[in-house]
């Protein structure tokens, strides 16, 4: 069995822990995983790179790790649309495994009323074959003064 590369998860995981904030974009496990998130035309692209440490026993990039970064591109953008959200389902239909590269994740809007919103995220691998599919309903919640960046005391 093949251990992890001990040294380069430690740089990630002290990366993380130095650069980290609780904010969009910047929270410590997108920071840890080597996140990197922009807003092309109405989508959120989150790619990151593959890194041993994110594998799962049969080598591949853990299926937890795929949801995270497909979750964070639905929400982080409809966080820049509309405001804050909260997951209240989400399903994600795996399509093959990943075992090196860059991978990206792409979030786009399907649908969005008042009070909840329709969101999918479509993940390829470093050849850009789709690797994964998620759909996801979202709850969006009222904007307060913190979520929308006033100063708190």
């Amino acid at each position: 069995m093949k251990k992890i590369d001990t040294a380069i998860a430690r740089q990630a995981f002290d990366h993380a822990l130095l650069t980290h904030d609780q904010a969009f974009g910047e929270f410590f496990l997108a920071k840890l995983l080597g996140f990197t998130i922009s807003y092309p035309t109405d989508m959120c692209r989150v790619e990151f790179p593959v890194l041993d440490f994110m594998f799962n026993p049969q080598g591949s990039l853990h299926g937890g790790i795929v949801a995270l970064a497909m979750d964070v591109s639905m929400g982080h953008l409809l966080n820049r649309l509309h405001g804050p959200g909260a997951t209240l389902e989400m399903k994600v239909q795996y399509l093959g495994p990943i075992r090196s590269g860059n991978v990206v994740a792409i979030g786009s809007v399907l649908r969005r009323g008042r009070s909840i919103a329709f969101l999918e995220s479509r993940l390829t691998d470093a050849d850009g074959a789709l690797a994964a599919i998620a759909t996801a309903t979202w709850k969006v919640l009222p904007i307060s003064p913190r979520s929308a960046g006033a100063p708190t005391t």
